[in-house]
């Protein structure tokens, strides 16, 4: 079978400018050209699915003849050989001893952090206070992953360096991943930045994992279970980075999208506050409420369908059998949940907020494949618990409190770079009660 080939390609740069340029837009249009689609990054040929049934069989049922791409082999050198970028048995290996950082017992211990970040922020607001809600969300999200991650003195050093890089580093990273490599030699401002970012991420977690061997105490974060379970300096150096780059992003962007929601949204805002009242009862929120805030778990779910990480890589192993085409060893693959998400055979009239598409009568109904926040098949981000209770108890512990109202005549715009990022979200803090 020919495989179609997406419009918009440039001589040598192929796709890259189109995908720069239009980004979500030009993922989400290529569904009507069929379930694959061939896109050029740089001179490269590279094959994006569009339907759930072939992401599904990609992610999970054929994961193990595929591993990680080419966008991810561009972060390696500066995020190292960490969970999201290794494959194989080094990647199984890995996920073994990380395993334990996040099993149910260590998920509730993290609720505690979660909450009382979420806390410290809601108490610094005063009534009527116009708030940049995605700077808070970012902070909270950065605070939270990495109280998480250290848990002495040294770390938080560490974690007021990431609020300085996470997201520059983030950021640039997507631009050099859907760039050829070239563009990174370039003496622009841009890469200067991130490479001075990566150098000062990378030197301050050596210093805390130094610090941790000369003490060699346990102090029940997650950086002491990595080091407990004996990765060596480097492998926890880049799980590390891993986990702040892969761990604060999407919770974050959740976050601010979620009260940017609401606040667009009053009868689903009431609909959050009386439940929260009901559940809470004016109580701090805790790991056994999280079940119990099932209409708040609705509307974060929308939120992740509607604001996700744009786009997955992946390459063939061997040949493989997708639908109709015969895919060679070494086929680079593009999983897009952006656009899964926003097919309307999936999800119809996908612009429009609805929490309501994740009551369980109707969620039956979706194929496997078209919600995938986190990934799926034995990729799946293994800190996806971790995110979900942090967005829960995060928007619990505020909206409990508060209502954050949008500013009249000030629209937001999307930003887009590896997700959906406001270009600004102003909000006034208003007393609940």
């Amino acid at each position: 079978m020919t495989v179609p080939v997406a419009p918009g390609r440039w001589p040598f740069l192929g796709h890259t400018p189109a995908l720069l340029r239009q980004r979500f837009a030009f993922t989400s249009s290529l569904h009507e050209r069929g379930e694959i689609v061939k896109l050029y990054l740089g001179p490269a040929p590279t094959y994006f699915v569009t339907s759930p049934r072939l992401a599904h069989e990609v992610l999970v049922t054929a994961g193990p003849k595929f591993r990680k791409g080419a966008m991810f082999d561009k972060f390696r050198p500066f995020v190292g050989n960490g969970l999201v970028l290794s494959n194989g048995d080094f990647h199984r290996h890995q996920r073994r001893l990380m395993q334990p950082a996040f099993h149910r017992d260590r998920l509730i211990a993290y609720t505690e952090i979660m909450r009382r970040a979420a806390a410290d922020l809601a108490d610094s607001w005063r009534a009527g206070e116009v708030r940049k809600i995605d700077e808070d969300m970012q902070r909270v999200a950065v605070t939270i992953v990495g109280e998480a991650l250290f848990s002495t003195e040294l770390g938080k050093e560490a974690i007021a360096e990431a609020r300085r890089s996470i997201y520059l580093i983030i950021q640039q990273g997507m631009i050099r991943a859907l760039s050829p490599k070239f563009v990174e030699k370039l003496p622009v401002p841009g890469n200067r930045r991130f490479d001075e970012a990566i150098t000062r991420m990378q030197a301050i977690v050596l210093a805390v994992i130094r610090e941790w061997r000369t003490e060699g105490t346990d102090h029940g974060d997650l950086l002491s279970t990595l080091l407990l379970a004996g990765m060596t300096d480097e492998q926890a150096r880049d799980e590390v980075l891993t986990l702040l780059t892969a761990g604060i992003e999407t919770s974050a962007l959740a976050l601010a999208w979620t009260f940017h929601e609401l606040g667009r949204h009053p009868e689903v805002e009431a609909r959050v506050h009386a439940e929260l009242d009901e559940v809470l009862g004016g109580r701090p929120v805790t790991a056994e409420n999280l079940g119990q805030l099932t209409y708040l778990r609705q509307v974060v779910d929308e939120v992740l369908r509607l604001y996700p990480l744009w786009m997955l890589m992946r390459r063939t192993l061997e040949e493989v059998d997708l639908g109709d085409v015969r895919l060679p060893e070494g086929a680079e693959v593009i999983v897009s949940p952006h656009a899964l998400h926003h097919d309307p055979a999936s999800f119809p009239d996908p612009a429009r907020f609805d929490p309501g598409r994740w009551a369980p009568e109707r969620t039956a109904e979706l194929p496997k494949g078209a919600f995938i926040p986190f990934g799926a098949g034995n990729r799946q981000c293994i800190g996806n618990r971790f995110a979900q209770n942090e967005i829960v108890i995060t928007v619990a512990t505020v909206a409990a409190h508060w209502r954050l109202v949008p500013l009249p005549n000030h629209p937001v715009r999307v930003k887009f770079t590896s997700a959906a990022y406001p270009d600004s979200l102003p909000m006034t803090a208003v007393p609940r009660h």
